[in-house]
């Protein structure tokens, strides 16, 4: 189905380009509200060129014990981009809810989308900073042996 690209060496070797697409990739998906992210993540990961061990594993950042305070963090981000609710009247269960679902589902996936590509490209783009400094780093040490 996924034919060859799914042997492609930087979907499985880390390197700076697919750690960091596989970050962006990855944490996207782990803000967004949805069964089967890690499938998602893992699929999108091809024609990303990112590392897919890291893509699946980011997006567990999102777990049954941090999904109530990410998606609640995201639902007030929505709100707050809306100008709506202020989400005082939010309450973290199940029944309250389905049973403000209708009303609660934009802010949440707006916010969701809009934390999901922040904190994605915040991760991307501090990784290939960090990746770099360290790279140079590196190579100063080398050249320091050599004298």
């Amino acid at each position: 189905m996924l034919g060859k690209q799914i042997y492609e060496a930087d979907l499985w070797h880390l390197n700076r380009r697919s750690v960091a697409r596989a970050f962006l990739n990855g944490l996207f998906w782990a803000f967004i509200p949805m069964p089967f992210q890690m499938v998602v993540s893992a699929l999108l990961a091809i024609p990303l060129r990112a590392n897919i061990p890291l893509s699946i594993a980011l997006v567990w950042i999102t777990n049954p014990l941090t999904m109530p305070f990410v998606f609640y963090f995201n639902y007030k981000v929505g709100s707050l981009i809306m100008g709506g609710d202020d989400g005082k009247d939010f309450h973290l269960s199940v029944e309250w809810i389905w049973a403000k679902l209708e009303h609660i589902w934009l802010p949440l996936y707006l916010g969701s989308v809009v934390s999901g590509l922040f904190f994605g490209i915040l991760a991307y783009v501090t990784i290939l900073l960090v990746w770099r400094i360290h790279v140079i780093k590196r190579w100063k040490e080398r050249k320091k042996r050599r004298i």
